[in-house]
């Protein structure tokens, strides 16, 4: 089971994968696909 994200524009719920894209630098993109919201360069602890 995957983790459940909750998207901070519109509150949808959504499984992980279906909202985090890996960037090659080891940072992360979230993407809404219900309403748009987008935060890019999200820094992970490897990153």
């Amino acid at each position: 089971m995957m983790p459940i994200v909750t998207c901070p524009g519109c509150m949808a719920e959504k499984d992980i994968d279906a909202v985090l894209t890996a960037q090659s630098n080891q940072n992360v993109i979230f993407r809404c696909p219900d309403c748009g919201y987008e935060v890019k360069d999200i820094q992970t602890s490897k990153g």
